[in-house]
């Protein structure tokens, strides 16, 4: 991102700098965060995301252009809300999830850990999502998937 420097472990370790874990993968990302001890983990937004003051973000997040996260909404350790993504309002999104571009999460959308939610797929208000489940991209989520695996279509159902 223009303005923010890449620098080496060593380097931000030695100038006490924060550090922010660029991958894609919600497990690789989770692992990675968690072995860099050395340095605190740093948000990073695009100057063309809305984040509302009201909502609430983990450390390690990142907020692309053209991203929204509305008021109530929080944020858990290194989420990813990507180009275009809507997190609604009093949304919950747990810790390494990633919301892919145009994705939108409805109003007290309660997403669990390392979730991926697929480009422009939509979750309608009020529905949870458990832990290390992956939404295919379009796909229309209108109930509760508790079990992890692969949903995909419309509406959503499991695959794998």
């Amino acid at each position: 991102m223009p303005g923010i420097p890449l620098l080496s472990l060593m380097s931000a370790a030695t100038l006490k700098a924060g550090i922010h874990v660029a991958i894609g993968n919600n497990a690789a990302r989770e692992q990675e965060a968690a072995s860099w001890s050395v340095a605190r983990l740093v948000s990073v937004f695009h100057p063309d995301a809305v984040v509302s003051k009201f909502a609430q973000l983990g450390e390690g997040c990142f907020v692309a252009a053209g991203a929204v996260v509305a008021a109530g909404a929080k944020l858990g350790t290194a989420c990813i809300v990507n180009h275009g993504a809507v997190v609604d309002h009093d949304v919950q999104v747990g810790s390494y999830c990633h919301v892919a571009p145009l994705a939108s999460l409805g109003g007290e959308v309660v997403l669990g850990k390392r979730v991926m939610v697929g480009a422009g797929a939509n979750i309608l208000p009020g529905v949870k999502i458990g832990d290390d489940v992956v939404i295919g991209a379009g796909a229309v989520v209108r109930t509760a998937l508790c079990e992890p695996g692969i949903y995909v279509g419309v509406p959503a159902r499991r695959v794998k």
